[in-house]
């Protein structure tokens, strides 16, 4: 047994793989302005794929006739962990569950980088794929089918102080179809920018609507920081 047994390029190109599908999860959630995005993803799937690397090769040096290890109970380990994670992004206010979507993806981020840790490259794949036809194609599906219920997210827009800014907002916001529940100024920021957070509620895609409130102009920033995960 060499010093770096089960450290070879294999091992290196399976927790790139890792890394890469994980972050295209993470970039998805990141352009789509929700939370656990690019990074927090990347840790998670590349942590998961080196925590199997480590089940499968770690201990070899202290494996004989006489100790036997099972590489499966680093694995379920992993799951009890990522479930304890997964807990702290579940938030219920006012009888809707947020953070229950991003948990789950969070979830299925560890699974993806289990999956390619253990070398099962062609099913952390079609695992990616299969994430982009929930997050897109069924999201489009639940919205249409008949008692889909109203969606309730929560938007933070940073926008320039003093220009008259905040009527056109709120009507851009009424004009897509939602309807503004509660909204709450924040102190002014840096750089004559003030902030501004939104409750919302309708049953649209919030998809269109950030990009409408970021194409505004004096727009700085416009982050969807709460979205109700009713179905």
């Amino acid at each position: 047994m060499t010093v770096f047994e089960g450290q070879g390029w294999l091992q290196v190109c399976e927790l790139l793989l890792a890394f890469g599908l994980s972050a295209l999860i993470g970039l998805e959630r990141q352009l789509r302005g929700r939370s656990a995005g690019l990074r927090t993803q990347s840790i998670v799937g590349t942590a998961s794929a080196l925590f199997m690397l480590v089940s499968k090769y770690g201990f070899m040096d202290v494996l004989s006739s006489s100790v036997i290890l099972d590489p499966s109970r680093v694995a379920a380990q992993i799951v009890s962990g990522i479930g304890f994670l997964g807990a702290g992004l579940i938030l219920t206010r006012r009888g809707a569950v947020r953070g229950l979507t991003t948990a789950a993806s969070v979830w299925e981020t560890a699974a993806i980088g289990m999956a390619a840790g253990a070398g099962l490259w062609l099913l952390a794949l079609v695992v990616t794929a299969l994430h982009f036809v929930i997050a897109y194609g069924l999201r489009a599906v639940s919205m249409r089918l008949p008692g889909s219920r109203s969606a309730e997210i929560q938007l933070e827009v940073v926008y320039e102080d003093g220009r008259g800014l905040l009527r056109g907002i709120l009507s851009s916001i009424t004009g897509s179809g939602w309807a503004v529940q509660r909204a709450e100024p924040q102190a002014p920021g840096p750089g004559g920018t003030a902030a501004l957070t939104l409750e919302l509620a309708g049953a649209a895609n919030p998809d269109p609507l950030v990009a409408t409130l970021a194409d505004i102009d004096g727009v700085r920033s416009v982050q969807l920081i709460g979205e109700s995960d009713l179905e």
